[in-house]
């Protein structure tokens, strides 16, 4: 598997190299929801009058500080608090609720970056407030490769996958193995599975965030990393990795805390309304 890596990434190498004599390792990051797709999953409150009230996501990241806080209206109904068990159709419990949203649901700001990285066979993380089982997520991802959803092709990621096998001098698989195998390559973290908190993500996403930059760098440091461009001067090829949120706080909490590391290689983009900004 890491001969594997090394291909991939020399060829992204360069093709980077080629197009901007630039010398970095391009991986990605992807909040889910709002940012990736809009999902018809809702969060349920309660209002005054005992009434259970669902909120989409989207409004979710601008009203949850609020939230038992103090009653505020939302939809012709005054909020007052969470309902029992607000985050049931994003835990363990909506599961199967998860794969069936994300087959219908319409694409998000930062979708085109991801038809990018799995189309490529790049490297990505799925880093989101939900507490799914990961697998699930995983097949998620895998069905909607399958599917060739919004752009997604299937075919042109197991092209890809096929060319660095064979440049590793690695055995043939079939299409399924090579995307099955590549989705095991990526990393899907749901920061509310088990102990994690759906109501407050930002510090579950920066430990997310910290395994992920870890695990890059641990495949970065698995290859050669000294190379000569095309003015014969040498560099080193350093990872780089985007992260993209629909959520201002946590493009904040994380942008915060990795600018204070000197090796920092995080760059954070926000989402928010639907266009996509450099943080």
């Amino acid at each position: 598997m890491k001969d594997y890596h090394k291909i991939i990434v020399k060829e992204i190498i360069n093709e980077i190299i080629q197009e901007k004599q630039t010398p970095v390792m391009k991986y990605y990051a992807f909040d889910w929801d709002d940012n990736l797709m809009f999902m018809p999953t809702k969060i349920y409150l309660k209002d005054d009058k005992g009434k259970s009230v669902g909120m989409s996501t989207e409004d979710f990241a601008e009203y949850r500080t609020d939230i038992g806080e103090e009653p505020f209206e939302y939809e012709g109904h005054t909020i007052v608090s969470f309902d029992k068990e607000p985050f049931r159709d994003f835990r363990v419990s909506g599961d199967k609720k998860f794969i069936t949203d994300a087959m219908s649901a319409p694409t998000g700001p930062a979708w085109d970056d991801f038809v990018e990285a799995v189309n490529n066979g790049s490297i990505f993380a799925i880093v989101t407030a939900r507490g799914h089982t990961p697998s699930i997520l995983k097949e998620g991802v895998y069905r909607l490769i399958k599917q060739n959803k919004h752009g997604l092709d299937s075919n042109q990621l197991a092209k890809n996958l096929l060319k660095y096998r064979d440049l590793a001098d690695e055995d043939k698989l079939s299409k399924d193995q090579l995307i099955r195998s590549y989705l095991d390559m990526c990393r899907f973290h749901p920061v509310s599975f088990g102990d994690g908190s759906a109501t407050n993500p930002e510090q579950g996403k920066i430990d997310a965030m910290e395994e992920f930059v870890s695990y890059v760098k641990n495949l970065s440091h698995s290859l050669q990393q000294k190379a000569f461009m095309k003015n014969k001067i040498s560099n080193y090829f350093t990872p780089f990795i985007g992260f993209s949120d629909d959520d201002v706080r946590n493009v904040e909490t994380m942008k915060k805390h990795f600018d204070k590391k000197e090796d920092n290689i995080l760059k954070t983009y926000l989402t928010a309304g639907g266009q996509k900004k450099l943080y």
